[in-house]
């Protein structure tokens, strides 16, 4: 008889303290590998999420005035710390993600250099400054945090999303509020506690557990000065369109269907590994993954395939704790069942069912949340699953005949988030990156994320409004910028007025 597992009874951080939740509405938090419950979150009300907004407000003017390197040596601790308790921290994410340790560990490395970034905050905020533009006027520029902001973050990366939503935040001086998934809350409230042992004044940092009632308070609440939302294309529309009514900055980044183009001159071999891990990696439930791999030629088309075949049949879906596992589960039961019925209807419509990850002994007998991988041939634009975003391990084989055309048949998609080709032709590369209309592209490299220090956004429906997520848009994002002149007369000088506009003269 397999035991109970104990139910453990989640809070907010807010102020610095971890707060029971006052609207006894709670969500409950599974163990994707094995089915289990394995906590309760609590759902914040309106009036909770307006107290943690007070607090935070309440915090930031002290913050904002400390000078932007004792931020940044606050920032250095924090690192510090999570290198220090990284197995506990691999721990959480796998246990409430179903990631692999693997795919965990790479995780935290990328959120690393989202902090490494706002480390460098007092380079960011430099000013620009102006000697005598006219009149012995001296100008210059200089930026300001927002004041309280707030992240809304997903369920797939529970540390790297939210720390490049909000550490330059915190780092140009502002004080951040996040809506963290209830799918994967104890990541963030392990984080929150990090923070505070490294010296983040309380109110600073806060995480606020809700779903739309939360969601709108931070939209609507005139405190809340800018939004950083992650997650699907419609939610992003919405706060977007609803952060923007209520005056507020904000970038939101929704779905992707990203597209590997293979060229005839491309090596195969390497084609098919590279695709495997960019498709499959944790359990494709990424933003950047590889949905669908576009080869040129039907001779092209045939090899990969068959290759890709026999590699993916190799593939081993398990538990986090199994040795040699490449991944685990999706993350919930609806989430499976969504899955399976994008694979269902692909084959009804015509598509060719290469591996069937739907047979998996593991997927039918397990409690966990599993999906083995599948690889649809023959897919076409008609279908349902060749535009829809399977936010899991079905991926699709859309056969061209030419470069032209899977240039022409990617940038007819609604979703434009990352893209690649692979080929050994620079004029071919030259021609892709120039025509393509996404917003984040590779040339033989399987994934193009950009690193922490380079910005981060899709085009068309997978973002909505200018900002960015990593990289140096970050900084302008989260400050305001005041332009200055001033002058400074000696006390014996007179003048006269002046009716002209100023000018340098």
């Amino acid at each position: 008889m397999t035991e109970a597992v104990s139910v453990k009874r989640l809070t907010h951080f807010i102020n610095g303290e971890l707060v029971e939740g006052k609207s006894r509405s709670y969500s409950k938090v599974y163990n994707p590998t094995t089915g289990e419950v394995i906590a309760e979150v609590p759902i914040a009300t309106a009036e909770e999420t307006r107290e943690a907004i007070a607090a935070a407000k309440a915090a930031f003017p002290a913050w904002r005035d400390l000078s932007v390197a004792k931020r940044a040596e606050v920032l250095m601790r924090f690192r510090y710390l999570i290198t220090e308790n990284m197995e506990q921290l691999l721990d959480i994410i796998c246990t409430e993600s179903g990631k692999t340790l693997e795919d965990a560990r790479g995780e935290v490395t990328r959120a690393l250099e989202s902090v490494d970034l706002a480390i460098g905050a007092p380079h960011l905020v430099k000013g620009e400054y102006s000697v005598n533009v006219g009149g012995q006027i001296n100008a210059y520029s200089a930026k300001y945090p927002l004041g309280v902001v707030a992240a809304i973050s997903p369920f797939n990366f529970p540390i790297m999303v939210p720390l490049a939503q909000t550490s330059m935040a915190i780092a140009v001086g502002n004080a951040v509020i996040l809506k963290a998934s209830e799918k994967v809350p104890m990541t963030s409230l392990f984080v929150s506690e990090l923070w505070k042992k490294a010296g983040l004044p309380d109110g600073i940092w806060t995480v606020v557990n809700g779903s739309k009632e939360a969601v709108n308070e931070l939209l609507e609440n005139p405190t809340v000065q800018a939004i950083s939302f992650v997650g699907s294309t419609p939610v992003a529309k919405y706060i977007y369109e609803t952060g923007a009514k209520y005056g507020k900055r904000v970038t939101a980044l929704g779905g992707g269907k990203n597209n590997m183009v293979v060229m005839p001159d491309a090596d195969l071999e390497q084609v098919a590994n590279a695709f495997i891990g960019a498709a499959y990696g944790a359990a494709s439930q990424r933003c950047m993954a590889i949905s669908t791999i576009v080869p040129v030629g039907e001779e092209t088309a045939d090899r990969l395939v068959a290759i890709l075949k026999d590699k993916i049949s190799k593939l081993k879906v398990g538990s986090y704790t199994e040795e040699g596992t490449d991944f685990g589960p999706v993350i919930s039961k609806e989430s499976k069942e969504s899955i399976l019925k994008a694979i269902d209807l692909a084959e009804q419509q015509g598509a060719t069912v290469v591996n069937d990850g739907r047979e998996l002994d593991i997927v039918k007998d397990s409690e966990g949340f599993f999906v083995g991988p599948t690889l649809l041939d023959n897919v076409t634009k008609e279908m349902d699953i060749c535009d829809q975003e399977v936010f899991g391990p079905a991926r699709n084989v859309v056969r061209v005949g030419s470069l032209s055309e899977a240039i022409d048949f990617i940038n007819d998609q609604e979703l434009a988030n990352g893209v690649t080709i692979f080929t050994n032709d620079g004029a071919a590369a030259r021609k892709f990156t120039t025509e393509i209309d996404v917003g984040m592209v590779g040339v033989n490299v399987p994934i193009p994320i950009p690193v922490g220090y380079h910005n981060f956004a899709g085009f068309k429906g997978s973002r909505f409004g200018e900002g960015h997520m990593f990289g140096p848009d970050q900084a302008r994002f989260f400050t305001k910028t005041k332009t200055i002149s001033e002058r400074w007369p000696e006390t014996t000088e007179t003048t006269a007025s002046t009716f002209a506009f100023p000018s340098n003269n």
